[in-house]
């Protein structure tokens, strides 16, 4: 049987609201577009960055920990999808090398959060 959980919801998580705080500020970026772009960089952008707080959501709403490991795993593709969208913004002008730099800065401090809650998951599953 599966330990209680320390955290009451999902929200608790400081990796989801990492994930939260990414997103938003992604999304305000993602205004500064070019309207061309609205249902396609931009959009991509806004989908993968939402993944990655929805999987950790999804994960902890999961009965065991292999299912939470393997939405975090998820969140974490998602979250290397988001880099390489903004690789792309670059590639294009549509932001600066300090903005990009800026969310990938950003982007390492989630993946770090990200990979200890993974690595947590795992110790939890060979339990």
């Amino acid at each position: 049987m599966e330990e209680s959980k320390s955290y009451k919801s999902f929200t608790d998580l400081d990796v989801w609201k990492k994930a939260r705080t990414f997103k938003n500020e992604l999304f305000q970026l993602t205004r500064s577009f070019p309207s061309s772009e609205k249902y396609r960089l931009e959009d991509q952008i806004i989908r993968s960055s939402r993944s990655i707080g929805s999987n950790i959501a999804e994960g902890y709403g999961r009965f065991t920990y292999k299912d939470q490991l393997h939405f975090c795993m998820q969140a974490r593709g998602s979250l290397f999808e988001t880099i390489n969208h903004l690789i792309d913004a670059l590639d294009c002008q549509f932001i600066t090398e300090d903005i990009q730099r800026k969310f990938n800065d950003q982007a390492n401090d989630l993946e770090k959060l990200l990979n200890g809650y993974i690595a947590w998951l795992k110790t939890m599953v060979s339990k």
